[in-house]
């Protein structure tokens, strides 16, 4: 593949000319400090964004509730039609869009072009959504009185993005919100700056030729500033992906001032490999479920439980498979696996396998830092066994932990003991195997495939786990009443007011 020019990258997003981590409807001079977005396939500096301060997340809220009281009274078909436009918009930038990903975030250009895919997607779900926002009418039991519920704007949406899907999550949230009638306040990964930018960029050319301001804000700030925003009472929901310790302090805090919080947290992802499996199949799913985005996604494979029959044949399958997995530079064709986001990721994965070695784990392949500059690892298999705690923790990074177990009952047992319930799948063949992992006494996540992989969900499903994940469900199925507060109204068409229940109190 040509080598990407960085410049004329940036320029034809529209980043050239903007350093500013605020923006309503327009870019805000902010004076926090400059944040330097590093390309994690070399350690070099991309460029940089200067962030905002507490004062400037002052003037994003402000402008976020202002917009919200026009906003809201937009009939929802025509806030519909305003993200359509953005999902053309998106559609057009598509591929400089999907390179900026991969250069900043380190995923494969396939993936990155993926991810901006899923932000198309998930704008055609809404604009569909902005004619489907349905109530529900009841029967009365008080004669000519009638009964229904509607669904009203909740108000100003935070939504907290994580670095390894740096735009696609905040789609989820924006494109249902907007619909819903919300405003919001976008706080992106200071990992990763850059996108986030883009697609505020993005969002002013269309919201400018509707004559609209205010309803998409960015507001890349300090530390201060996220604290603020979780506290802050006129945000009544804070969307929030990270790790379970951020989402522990979100939900408290949220809590404490009667707020919503959806939360999106880690996850411990296993795959069964029953005896029956059609082990084609399961290799190639685990093989991308463990070492795709380099082992940084939320649904990610960390575990494989393999029955003992097939263990050892499966085994050799996939450590020949990892054998030919090519390592590099992400915005080239041949690769594979690109580089962990940053140092810190490095030093989270060698940190977990030594503690891992120490409890008796045996590496079979891989666990090394690859010599080349960037942040570069070799995906990594581990035998393990129950009991052992290393491999209860989420670890940010391609190692799969590696269980042999006698039966469906020993597997389910390993699959369930973890603190994570976020997405789980099977390989078998055996429909009353399939079932059983698919009933109340099967996987307890979210998440739940058979015959295919932990990773790569599509939007039109509600997408979210369970347990220390948070609960949160975003994008698909009917997530967008979370966006929206419920209302139930009764209307007395006739010239009595009798009461509920028959109650009787006449003067």
């Amino acid at each position: 593949m040509e080598t990407i020019a960085v410049p004329r990258l940036l320029d034809r997003l529209g980043l050239s000319a903007v350093n500013s981590g605020a923006a309503t409807g327009r870019w805000i001079e902010t004076y926090g400090a400059e944040l330097v977005s590093v390309n994690p396939a070399t350690g070099e500096p991309i460029a940089s964004v200067r962030t905002a301060n507490e004062a400037d997340y002052e003037r994003v809220v402000q402008e976020a509730v202002s917009a919200f009281e026009t906003w809201r009274m937009l009939p929802a078909p025509g806030r519909g039609e305003i993200v359509r436009q953005m999902g053309e918009e998106l559609r057009a930038h598509k591929e400089p869009l999907g390179q900026l990903v991969s250069l900043e975030m380190g995923k494969i250009l396939t993936e990155g072009l993926g991810e901006v895919q899923e932000m198309i997607d998930v704008c055609d779900f809404a604009v569909g959504l902005s004619r489907q926002l349905y109530g529900l009418t009841m029967h009365s039991e008080r004669p000519f009185h009638r009964m229904y519920e509607q669904w009203h704007p909740l108000g100003v949406v935070g939504i907290v993005t994580a670095f390894n899907f740096p735009v696609a999550v905040w789609s989820w949230n924006a494109a249902i919100a907007a619909v819903c009638g919300d405003t919001m306040i976008w706080k992106p990964s200071h990992k990763t700056p850059l996108t986030a930018v883009a697609v505020q960029h993005i969002c002013h050319r269309v919201m400018e030729r509707n004559g609209l301001t205010g309803v998409f804000n960015l507001c890349m700030g300090e530390h201060g500033v996220a604290e603020r925003m979780v506290a802050d009472r006129r945000i009544p929901l804070i969307s929030a992906t990270g790790s379970t310790r951020m989402g522990k302090r979100v939900g408290q805090v949220v809590a404490e001032r009667f707020g919503r919080s959806l939360l999106e947290l880690g996850g411990n992802n296993a795959i069964v490999v029953m005896d029956d499996a059609d082990l084609d199949l399961a290799v190639r799913a685990v093989l991308f479920g463990a070492v795709g985005t380099a082992g940084q996604r939320c649904t990610s494979t960390r575990r494989l439980i393999l029955q003992r029959g097939i263990a050892e044949a499966f085994v050799d399958r996939l450590k020949s498979a990892y054998a030919h997995v090519r390592i590099g530079d992400p915005l080239e064709a041949p690769t594979l696996m690109g580089p962990l986001v940053d140092e810190d990721a490095i030093t989270s994965m060698m940190d977990a396998l030594a503690r891992a070695r120490a409890e008796g784990a045996e590496v079979l392949c891989g666990g090394k830092r690859v010599d080349r500059p960037g942040y570069f690892v070799e995906p990594t298999l581990v035998r393990v066994r129950a009991g052992m705690q290393v491999p209860l923790e989420e670890t940010f990074a391609p190692v799969l932990w590696i269980y042999e177990v006698d039966s469906l009952k020993e597997a389910m047992e390993l699959h369930n003991g973890v603190p994570q319930g976020l997405s789980s799948s099977i390989f078998t063949r055996n429909l009353q195997t399939a079932e059983r992992f698919l009933s109340a006494a099967g996987s307890d996540c979210g998440i739940a495939n058979v015959n295919i992989g932990t990773s790569g969900a599509e939007i039109g499903g509600a997408f979210g786990g369970e347990k220390e994940t948070g609960g949160g469900r975003e994008s698909g199925s009917d997530s967008w009443k979370l966006y929206m507060r419920r209302q139930t109204n009764t209307l007395n068409w006739g010239t009595d007011l009798p009461l509920a229940q028959g109650v009787k109190f006449d003067v």
